[in-house]
């Protein structure tokens, strides 16, 4: 139906009124032409997961260990700002009021917490996304006149933190080789949990992993332990295990790199210098990792 009618053509003032007249029975018009639209309804649908692909694993790969170089308070502060977070943080005094053992979740393990900053491990970078990160408090270390001092770990906080270790890597079913430590995943700029995490502890509760004696004693042989070996096959080595390393990087990189690695494994002697110990360790881990189908 048209809902304009027809207007005789006039002049002078009556026709300025009858334009505006005309105007006005055009936008009447298109009002009369809208279409009223049917409020929509949501589909009905179901999803069937009958068919699994085969390309697909966990979106946790890794379980990274830290310590916060700060007291409790000041972790707690810290690690519920906008800059930093992690999913837990294990106190130095563990057992709450009832005695109870407490870690604190500060991020659902769900959503990406920021921990790892700028890192990588066995082929994969921004571990934030494909981790979980485990904040311990602990004072850190300080350089003295006679050395290197770091803050020891409760034997209550360790405990506390191979529980939660143990369910974390469970629930994601984590490799034994991605437990790392922050100074292996981002080795340029940071040292912790520092030379004191009891790395053989943690591994012997079935929280990562650690080389047997015997077959370190193996791959060093006849050797010292301290006699220098070629810096490029450490390098060499430290890649195939997952480290960031490449030939290309300068000495003085090189050789902290390798005293990340002594961190974990050696710490007795974590200067960064390329020994046989350090290179049958390498050898030992590697072992491991063949036997286990190949780093993860």
């Amino acid at each position: 139906m048209n809902c304009l009618r027809r207007v005789s053509r006039t002049t002078g003032v009556a026709a300025i009124a009858e334009y505006w007249l005309i105007g006005l029975l055009i936008l009447a018009s298109a009002g009369c032409r809208q279409s009223v639209t049917a409020p929509q309804t949501a589909t009905a649908y179901r999803i069937d997961g009958s068919r699994q692909a085969i390309g697909a694993d966990e979106r946790i790969q890794v379980l990274v260990i830290h310590y916060t170089a700060e007291d409790f308070a000041g972790s707690l502060s810290t690690l519920t700002a906008e800059q930093v977070s992690a999913h837990y943080l294990i106190p130095a005094v563990t057992r709450d009021n009832h005695g109870m053992p407490t870690a604190l979740r500060l991020v659902d393990e769900s959503r990406r917490a920021w921990h790892a900053g700028e890192s990588y491990w066995r082929g994969r970078d921004h571990l934030n996304d494909t981790s979980i990160g485990i904040e311990i408090e602990n004072g850190g270390y300080r350089r003295t006149l006679t050395g290197y001092r770091a803050v020891p770990y409760p034997p209550d906080q360790i405990a506390l933190t191979i529980a939660l270790s143990r369910d974390i890597i469970r629930r994601y079913h984590i490799a034994p080789g991605n437990v790392v430590g922050h100074s292996d995943i981002a080795w340029r700029r940071k040292q912790d949990p520092g030379p004191l995490f009891p790395w053989r502890q943690l591994a012997a509760a079935g929280v990562g992993i650690w080389p047997a004696q015997q077959r370190v004693s193996y791959y060093l042989g006849r050797r010292d332990p301290k006699a220098p070996v070629a810096m490029g096959g450490i390098i060499d080595r430290l890649g195939r295990y997952g480290y960031d390393v490449s030939m290309q990087l300068p000495a003085q990189l090189r050789q902290k790199a390798v005293a990340a690695f002594q961190m974990h494994f050696r710490p007795g002697d974590f200067r960064g210098l390329p020994d046989a110990e350090t290179e049958a360790i390498l050898d030992a881990l590697l072992e491991i990792d063949a036997g286990q189908g190949g780093a993860r």
